[in-house]
């Protein structure tokens, strides 16, 4: 994909119609149409500068889907936070249920227990 780009990039660059909107410090100066050398330092400067402003394409492309994926990782940990504290709450709530439960059939014990003394006492009276 490069290479093609960098083909159509000197294509363009001989026939003096590729000039895209560069920043001035990346701008390539003007060749002397003279010297076969300036036109070789100006076709490498071109082609080093497009390079250049690819790369800070990607980064940013990059940079953009790092955001994302920090994104994702906190509502992942944020989830994961609230599984967690949902788990803690169940077994809370589990043992407060055996808890109680184990207290009903003591009651329930109790509760045979004086009926049955009641109606002892009833019986003998």
């Amino acid at each position: 994909m490069l290479v093609i780009k960098l083909s159509r990039l000197q294509s363009s660059i001989s026939l003096g119609t590729y000039l895209p909107k560069w920043k001035h410090n990346t701008q390539p100066l003007p060749p002397c149409h003279d010297s076969k050398e300036s036109m070789q330092v100006y076709k490498q400067h071109c082609k080093i500068a497009e390079e250049y402003h690819e790369v800070k394409k990607e980064i940013a492309l990059l940079e953009e889907r790092k955001k994302e994926l920090i994104a994702r990782l906190e509502q992942v940990e944020k989830e994961s936070m609230d599984a967690a504290q949902l788990a803690k709450e169940y077994a809370e709530l589990t043992e407060e249920n055996r808890t109680l439960r184990l207290a009903q059939t003591q009651c329930v014990e109790q509760l045979e227990k004086l009926r049955i003394q009641y109606q002892k006492r009833q019986g003998s009276s």
